[in-house]
C-alpha cells in the first residue's frame, strides 16, 4: 500500500458516522440495495443493516463490491433484532410513511444518533416499523406520484443528515470513533486485499501497520503466510 492511499483511507475512516445508520426492511432488489450502500459510503456512513427474514432475500452478493466494501452491513433476521440495536445506541428512530404525523425530512435533528427505516418496494413500511419509530419522515411531492423509489429516498435523507453534521462539525476530527481494532483491519484489508485473503484463509491474526501503512509483522508470520 503506498502512503497516499493509505492516508485516504485513514481520512475516510475519520469522518465515518458511527451513530447514523439506515435500515433496509425487506429492501430486495439488488440495484436498490447497492444504490443505497453507495449513498451511504458517500455520506460517511460506517454501517447498514437489513431486515432480511427469508434467505432468498439476501442480495449482498449481488450488489456493488467497490460500495460494500467500505460500508458495513449488519443482517437481521427480525425488526426487533435491529431495533434492539437501535435502542442500545440511544438512536431516535425514523420511519419514512406518509401519514397525517409525518414531519418534513429537512426537520428532523441528524446531528442526534439517527436510525432510517426504509420499506419494502413492495410492501412498504411495516406496520411493527410503525409502530417503534419515534417519528414518522415524509418527502413533500408536488406530483402526481406519492412515493419515490427507496435507494432515492433514502440519498435525500442522507445527505440532509450530512448537510447539517458537515455544519455541526462532525465530520472533521483529528481521530476516527471507530474502535483501533477496526481502523487497524479495514486498513490491512482494504490496503493489502490479496494478505489480508491468505491471513484469514490460514486464520493469522492481522498484524500491525506502521504510519505509512507498511506490515509490521515477525518472521514467524511471513513465514506462516508463506507456508503452502
Amino acid at each position: 500500500m503506498n502512503p497516499e492511499r493509505y492516508q485516504r483511507i485513514l481520512e475516510v475512516l475519520k469522518a465515518r458516522q458511527t451513530d447514523l445508520t439506515l435500515c433496509l426492511e425487506e429492501v430486495h432488489k439488488p440495484n436498490n440495495v447497492s444504490a443505497i450502500i453507495r449513498t451511504a459510503d458517500a455520506t460517511g456512513i460506517h454501517k447498514i443493516h437489513a431486515v432480511w427474514p427469508h434467505k432468498n432475500m439476501r442480495t449482498l452478493s449481488h450488489t456493488s463490491a467497490g460500495a460494500r466494501n467500505w460500508v458495513e452491513v449488519d443482517t437481521h433476521d427480525s425488526l426487533d433484532d435491529a431495533v434492539s440495536a437501535f435502542r442500545e445506541q440511544q438512536m431516535q428512530i425514523l420511519v419514512t410513511n406518509l401519514s397525517e404525523d409525518a414531519v418534513d425530512f429537512r426537520e428532523i435533528d441528524y446531528t442526534r444518533p439517527t436510525a432510517i427505516i426504509l420499506g419494502s418496494e413492495k410492501e412498504g413500511i411495516s406496520q411493527q416499523a410503525l409502530a417503534v419509530a419515534d417519528k414518522d419522515i415524509m418527502i413533500p411531492m408536488v406530483g402526481m406520484v406519492q412515493s419515490l423509489n427507496v435507494s432515492v429516498a433514502s440519498a435525500l435523507i442522507l445527505y440532509e443528515a450530512q448537510r447539517q453534521r458537515q455544519i455541526a462539525g462532525m465530520y472533521q476530527r483529528d481521530k476516527s470513533d471507530l474502535p483501533d481494532t477496526v481502523v487497524q483491519r479495514i486498513l490491512f484489508e482494504r490496503g493489502h486485499p490479496v494478505l489480508a485473503k491468505v491471513a484469514k484463509k490460514k486464520k493469522l491474526p492481522y498484524p500491525l501497520l506502521d504510519d505509512c501503512g507498511q506490515i509490521i509483522a515477525d518472521e514467524a508470520w511471513w513465514r506462516e503466510m508463506q507456508y503452502a
